[in-house]
């Protein structure tokens, strides 16, 4: 219990060190940059998480590929595994930030087009930001081989220290007069120093193994059966959780941006903090289901799905109390009236995505990855359906409506889930030998 509580606790500070900093940080580059440029830095920071997300989608592949094999003796292919995995991420991480190079001339005319001085700092933000893409995927190489092996605080130390740093040199640079490029310049140092660091803990754990790329036949095959379809829920996510920022900067310029930013930034930890306090649960269910019995993954789940809902209703129910009086002392008083009308709705649908973290971590540990990514997809396309339809009437506020319907339709993989746990009992019932020895393995 004391390590998953440990995994717990490593999950939530890592996705809460980004978010409670810029809780400090957006004031003071938002008072420094002005409107338009933090819009620009924004939608900058944006496009890494969007590459970034793409490019290490194969990541959940290796976490249920290794958790599912640690205990082997065969650590050669485990290596294997590994070096397999940096391929796959490293091709697609140059490939990714390639077009993102390609393409950030036409975005930052776009984005910029009511303000040509900003037009030249937005297009190398943007491409500093595709640089970074390469960056993150070859990160969460280390950092998701390191959580299949449930060793959460090795890799979250590194990635806490250097998201603090990078923010509070965005603020000193931002407060000596210094613009988006600058800043974006020293997160690519400091995220580039961190990548190294995150290899080089990788390197010391696995041992004296090459973490060279190499395409290695069996384990590439294993992970492309599982990860290709990680990687489409990935990119349903990336549309969730990024595309509507971009399609907002394109359509109504970055300072639009700003104040619809400020409402995700404060409501998105409801599901953030949700699914990295429980994310310990994948590869602890991976790396047990085979043997676990039946009442054993039915309790985990209930206390799973109970823990789940703690945190999403205290969370939504203290943003709906005090979220409008944050934005006002975090922003000031003409942005929080701008995201007055529509921060209520985001806080739903960032709600609604929250409770559907326990049955996608068991989903996929379960191995049924192909489910869990037809709901994202679907939960992706209605969404994007309803923000073509509303965005041209409805500006931000339609945005805000449009983001309910991903998590309405997230919702509903618990029914697939439940008729999982049915098999799964129906199986162990007609094999009584199987489920008596189930019922005796402890934990």
């Amino acid at each position: 219990m004391k390590i998953h509580l440990e995994n717990a606790a490593y999950g939530v500070l890592d996705y809460a060190a980004y978010p409670v900093g810029m809780l400090l940080v957006a004031p003071v580059a938002l008072h420094k940059l002005g409107i338009p440029e933090y819009g620009v830095w924004t939608l900058a920071t944006a496009a890494v998480s969007t590459g970034g997300i793409i490019a290490s989608g194969f990541g959940d592949a290796n976490i249920q590929h290794v958790a599912s094999h640690r205990s082997s003796a065969d650590k050669r292919a485990l290596a294997s595994a590994v070096r397999s995995m940096m391929a796959i991420n490293l091709t697609l991480g140059v490939l990714l930030a390639l077009t993102g190079w390609l393409l950030a001339p036409d975005a930052a005319q776009h984005i910029a087009a009511s303000d040509p001085a900003l037009q030249r700092p937005c297009l190398l933000a943007l491409r500093i930001a595709s640089l970074l893409m390469l960056v993150r995927a070859l990160e969460s190489v280390s950092i998701s081989t390191l959580r299949a092996f449930e060793r959460y605080g090795a890799a979250v130390r590194i990635s806490i220290a250097v998201r603090l740093l990078t923010l509070a040199i965005a603020a000193m640079l931002a407060s000596s007069g210094r613009g988006t490029v600058s800043i974006m310049e020293a997160t690519a140092v400091l995220m580039a120093l961190g990548t190294c660091a995150q290899f080089y803990r990788l390197h010391r754990f696995l041992g004296s193994f090459s973490l060279w790329p190499l395409f290695h036949r069996s384990a590439t095959t294993a992970l492309f059966g599982f990860g290709i379809f990680s990687w489409l829920q990935a990119i349903a996510g990336v549309i969730f959780g990024q595309i509507d920022r971009l399609l907002l900067g394109v359509s109504l310029g970055a300072a639009a941006v700003a104040s619809y930013a400020l409402c995700i930034q404060l409501a998105l930890p409801i599901f953030g903090l949700t699914a990295a306090g429980l994310h310990f649960l994948f590869p602890y269910l991976a790396g047990r289901v085979s043997h676990i019995s039946t009442r054993e993954f039915k309790r985990t789940l209930t206390w799973a799905f109970a823990a789940n809902l703690l945190i999403v209703s205290t969370s939504a129910a203290l943003l709906l109390l005090f979220g409008d009086r944050v934005l006002h002392a975090w922003a000031g008083a003409a942005v929080a009236r701008a995201a007055a009308p529509v921060f209520p709705l985001i806080v739903v649908g960032s709600s609604l995505l929250g409770l559907s973290v326990t049955g996608t971590y068991t989903m996929l540990a379960l191995g049924r990855v192909r489910t869990v990514a037809s709901f994202s997809i679907a939960g992706g396309a209605t969404m994007l359906a309803a923000m073509w339809w509303l965005l041209p009437g409805d500006g931000v506020h339609g945005l805000a409506i449009a983001r309910l319907f991903y998590g309405f339709v997230s919702l509903l993989l618990y029914l697939p889930l439940i008729r999982a746990v049915g098999a799964r009992r129906l199986i162990a019932a007609r094999t009584p030998a199987l489920s008596e020895l189930q019922e005796a393995t402890p934990l």
